[in-house]
């Protein structure tokens, strides 16, 4: 659901320079941004909701860059405040860059760096953690962002301990957040760490979304592979493991293929898709299962032999502690859920390779799929995940529209 990491003393203790208000709530647009992730923390933040029992911000909307910003669809925006007016902000929102390959103005960069050194709070919505982690604000730090960019984040600044199964991640001073309606999560997290769980209930209310979501983006996550891993001497191997998942065999076994020492082929991983291969491998096996116990009728034992499990209580475990409930349960819900009739008419629909029929997904405003073979880590995950099943989706190219 979330990660709420114990803030360093340094974090804790810091306070706001004197000319900068805790109430005051800055959100830095820019040029490119998709619309939905602008409004979020512009309709969390910006409406006065006290007739709500919710206490009001201050919000002031500033601009990154020079205007007039065009946001999708072609809309133009003139926001009413420059990057000056960052200074005044107890917290800053960032929420949403343009493009995961392109830098930000150096300028807007500097406004943040600033900010946080005076002690106010930074926030990335989805692709605006690529903001903050070019600002450095995110070394040696956990965060999080939309699954289809975690990759490219944990590649691109190596420091960062990126975390792609997570809603949200607060690190005390520093907050990220998956995609699209996972903004919405984390600013509800900022107005219930503020004011307290019945001021987010009532927001929560007033926005018709739950106050808590369970689970995390690991149901979303996509198994094909994507473009920046496909041009490394790794992804054959990966690709190789994607396909024997049914057969027993290690990490050793996957370096030995790359003709790598287990110690190389370790780090080779970990800088390539910012995981560790073990537990890149089990999850791997894991969502195969998922796969299998949503299309075919085996049995969860020949599901366990299926995925390379050496034993259904392997399974089992593995299972519980990346999805939040047991196969079987897994298997239910899933039908409770599905039209009547839609079922594999062969056991064997649902075995690697296959294309599985899935339902529509459970929380609207997010795109969910199946698996991204490099996001399977968690970085000191907590987390609840709800038994909910997964959908398809494809990879993305270079720029960086709402997902």
């Amino acid at each position: 659901m979330s990660h709420d990491s114990t803030a360093a003393p340094e974090a804790a203790t810091r306070k706001l320079s004197g000319r900068r208000r805790k109430e005051i709530v800055a959100v830095l647009l820019f040029s490119g941004g998709p619309i939905f992730e602008s409004s979020i923390p512009l309709s969390v933040f910006g409406i006065d909701r006290q007739d709500a029992g919710v206490p009001r911000y201050r919000l002031l909307v500033c601009a990154g860059e020079e205007g007039p910003l065009r946001t999708t669809g072609g809309l133009e925006l003139t926001a009413p405040q420059g990057l000056e007016a960052i200074s005044r902000a107890g917290t800053v929102v960032v929420p949403a860059w343009r493009s995961i390959t392109s830098p930000p103005p150096q300028e807007a960069l500097d406004a943040l760096r600033r900010a946080h050194e005076e002690g106010a709070r930074i926030v990335g919505l989805c692709t605006g953690a690529f903001v903050l982690a070019a600002a450095g604000l995110l070394d040696g730090r956990p965060a999080t962002t939309h699954w289809m960019y975690a990759p490219t984040l944990a590649k691109r600044y190596p420091s960062v301990h990126v975390d792609p199964r997570e809603l949200f991640v607060d690190d005390g001073d520093v907050l990220t957040s998956a995609g699209t309606a996972a903004g919405i999560d984390l600013c509800l997290h900022i107005v219930r760490t503020d004011h307290g769980n019945e001021a987010a209930g009532a927001l929560a209310r007033r926005l018709v979304v739950p106050p808590r979501r369970t689970g995390g983006q690991e149901r979303y996550l996509d198994r094909s592979l994507p473009e920046e891993i496909g041009a490394d001497p790794l992804a054959e191997v990966v690709a190789w493991a994607l396909e024997h998942l049914h057969e027993q065999f290690d990490v050793e076994t996957l370096a030995a293929r790359a003709y790598m020492s287990r110690r190389t082929f370790d780090r080779r991983f970990r800088s390539l898709t910012g995981s560790a291969p073990l537990q890149w491998l089990i999850t791997q096996r894991v969502l195969q299962a998922q796969r299998l116990l949503e299309t075919s009728d085996y049995s969860v034992d020949e599901v366990a032999g299926r995925c390379g499990f050496r034993s259904p209580v392997a399974l089992r475990g593995h299972f519980r502690r990346q999805l939040g409930s047991s196969p079987a349960a897994y298997r239910a819900a899933y039908r409770a859920r599905r039209p009547q009739g839609d079922r594999p008419a062969d056991p064997d629909a649902g075995a690697a390779g296959a294309t599985p029929r899935h339902l529509p997904p459970p929380d609207p405003g997010q795109q969910p799929t199946a698996l991204h073979p490099e996001n399977a880590v968690p970085f000191q995950t907590r987390r609840t995940a709800s038994p909910l099943p997964a959908a398809a989706t494809t990879v993305p190219g270079q720029r960086s529209p709402a997902p």
